[in-house]
């Protein structure tokens, strides 16, 4: 019985509220205004949204546009790098990172402690196109990237032959070539340091001679005159390379050509991969 007088009193204090208000065409209205002025704000915003979205995109787009081998070059350390280039050589890989040499058909790279997978390691052979993302640094003269990660880019490959700067040894136009795979011929061997007996010898292990079978191996060269310090680095070329047997069994006078990667270190300090006795 009180929920049916209850609902008969609601019912009578609508009438009356509806009688009251002169009608519904004022709040319909109100309503309907409401509702188009959200209706415009909400598309207002989904607008100023979207146009921020594709701001935003075009923005990644342009910082990750791919740079010439002539724009890397003139971009100032320390600043952000986009490069394609082709694999070929890894140095090293540690904790997931990777040491590798890269080249295109306009100049050499060195991406040093690159961001990379054990896993994705392994498909970095040479020829190997990839794209990276770093920042530009130097030491001690070496022009690297590091701080950067990398893809793979599917498609064409390139394997660099080696340029001769014999000529050029001496001169400042040998660095327009760092980093590149590189050849020396009719160099000259010359004594390294002196063993334990003070007797000259061809090759030291480290730079001191402080090394042991194993370490990088340090070996110097003439050519017109003037000593050269070459290297072969033990993570590029280890003691079971050929490369390294070879600079173990060289002799003070033997005329040698060579073939590696023009590091530089306080100067041309080049990362040997290769050495025929003539």
């Amino acid at each position: 019985m009180r929920k049916m007088w209850i609902a008969a009193m609601a019912m009578s204090l609508a009438f009356a509220i509806n009688g009251c208000a002169g009608g519904s065409n004022t709040t319909t209205t109100s309503a309907e205004t409401t509702a188009e002025s959200t209706e415009a704000e909400t598309t207002t915003a989904a607008e100023t949204e979207a146009s921020e979205a594709e701001s935003s995109t075009a923005e990644a787009e342009s910082a990750a546009e791919v740079m010439s081998y002539e724009e890397y070059m003139a971009a100032d350390l320390d600043t952000q790098v986009v490069v394609e280039a082709y694999v070929q050589a890894k140095q090293s890989w540690w904790e997931d990172k990777a040491t590798v040499y890269a080249q295109d058909e306009n100049g050499g790279y060195f991406f040093y402690n690159l961001a990379c997978s054990e896993e994705d390691y392994e498909k970095l052979v040479p020829g190997t196109k990839i794209r990276v993302t770093g920042y530009k640094t130097e030491w001690s003269g070496e022009v690297e990237v590091i701080d950067a990660s990398f893809e793979i880019v599917e498609g064409d490959t390139y394997v660099a032959e080696a340029t001769d700067v014999t000529e050029l040894l001496g001169s400042e136009d040998l660095i327009q070539y760092q980093n590149q795979f590189v050849s020396f011929t009719d160099l000259t061997v010359e004594a390294a340091g002196k063993d334990a007996n003070g007797k000259d010898v061809a090759f030291l292990y480290n730079w001191d001679g402080s090394g042991t079978d194993g370490d990088d191996l340090y070996f110097n060269v003439s050519s017109n005159g003037q000593t050269y310090t070459f290297t072969v680095e033990s993570y590029l070329c280890d003691n079971t390379t050929d490369v390294y047997a070879a600079v173990k069994g060289l002799e003070i006078g033997q005329t040698i050509d060579a073939e590696g990667f023009l590091y530089w270190y306080e100067g041309v300090n080049p990362h040997i991969t290769a050495v025929t006795v003539k």
